[in-house]
């Protein structure tokens, strides 16, 4: 696993090995990529299920402010804040070990993390299937579209399988999909939030943080 392109340009990147995380490959991140390029230059960028960084990290490289990632497994944690060190971005990242579905998102430490302009949302295959309207994925992207946590007409790239079915908060307007090697990467823009939250939704799980 590499950076493509960008100022980190073929940098290698830790994996973790197994079916843990699902590491994106090149070809789908220069497809990606070439549709959000334009949008990344000075952007707070938040990366959900990031296992070992590869989109975080893609989006530093080329021209994003900071980065928070967000990553439950411990192995994937570990080497995430090691390729941290390897690449030399430890003052502009931050590496959270969350439940990814009970998070804040609000990244503690060093001001300026957020809002969020860019978030990657990507959750293991197996759970696009638990995306439903009240769902702890549906709560998540609800409290993600909050004024608090992203800015107006914020980006959300979320990736899931090849046609599958799932439900998304009012507050993210499809823009494009773009398919490559059995999965399909849907582009979101901020809308304004129809749905309000309850309390139950003011969750923030035990954390580790790590720069």
């Amino acid at each position: 696993m590499r950076i493509v392109a960008g100022q980190l340009r073929r940098r290698k990147l830790l994996v973790n090995p197994g079916t843990t995380t699902r590491p994106i490959t090149d070809r789908a991140k220069v497809m990606l990529f070439d549709y959000i390029r334009d949008f990344m230059p000075g952007q707070s960028v938040l990366d959900v299920f990031s296992g070992t960084g590869s989109l975080g990290f893609e989006a530093l490289s080329r021209g994003a402010k900071s980065a928070v990632f967000c990553e439950q497994d411990h192995r994937a944690h570990q080497l995430l804040v090691q390729n941290v060190k390897q690449l030399g971005v430890e003052d502009r990242t931050l590496c959270w070990r969350t439940d990814c579905l009970r998070c804040s998102f609000k990244a503690r430490g060093d001001e300026g993390w957020y809002p969020y302009g860019v978030i990657f949302f990507d959750p293991p295959y197996e759970k696009i299937k638990q995306l439903k309207v009240g769902s702890p994925m549906y709560r998540s992207l609800l409290r993600l579209a909050r004024d608090e946590l992203s800015i107006t007409n914020a980006l959300l790239v979320l990736r899931t399988p090849t046609e599958s079915v799932f439900e998304i908060p009012n507050g993210w307007q499809r823009q494009r999909v773009v398919s490559v090697s059995g999965m399909d990467m849907h582009l979101f823009r901020k809308q304004a939030v129809a749905e309000p939250m309850s309390t139950d939704d003011e969750t923030d799980s035990g954390s580790e943080f790590e720069q």
